[in-house]
């Protein structure tokens, strides 16, 4: 077999498929969530705060370039301008986005893992049923409880002693 006979195999398997399709989708949420948190969650954290924003939240590390003229809260600008900083409050941004995604997967993992651990007991449960052993009846004693049912629904059974 050839290489490209390999490769051809190993892509047309199932599960490479299944990995590539669940890492699009995941890029795509991992975009959406930093859309909640940068343009719905930061905003209401800040508001509650006094108005804050994070993404203002820096520490200097390096001279500002003496050609530089926007503004010197601007972190955006500034990294654009090349001045070492530390963004921490970017940083605790992507806190909150990793929060995030953490606890939409644990909520996913969490649910998946009930629904397997219901089937395994229902098939558990199916095995025992399949494995008990039929008890065996008198046909006779069957036909006797089958008239008793009979006269209990129409009235006319003898009172139970």
């Amino acid at each position: 077999m050839t290489v490209f006979e390999e490769f051809k195999k190993f892509i047309s398997r199932g599960n490479v498929l299944d990995l590539a399709v669940g890492v699009m989708i995941g890029a795509a949420f991992g975009k959406i969530v930093t859309s909640l948190t940068e343009n719905v969650i930061m905003p209401v954290i800040g508001a509650m705060m006094g108005d804050l924003d994070f993404s203002k939240y820096f520490v200097l590390l390096g001279e500002i370039p003496a050609d530089y003229t926007g503004s010197l809260t601007d972190y955006t600008a500034l990294k654009a301008a090349g001045v070492a900083m530390i963004g921490y409050g970017v940083f605790i941004t992507q806190i909150i986005n990793f929060l995030i995604i953490a606890a939409v997967l644990f909520m996913l993992v969490r649910t998946i893992n009930k629904v397997i651990d219901e089937m395994e007991a229902k098939k558990k449960e199916a095995e025992v049923t399949a494995e008990a052993p039929a008890v065996p009846t008198d046909p006779q004693l069957d036909t006797l409880r089958e008239i008793l049912e009979e006269l209990r629904k129409s009235g006319k059974a003898p009172p139970m002693a």
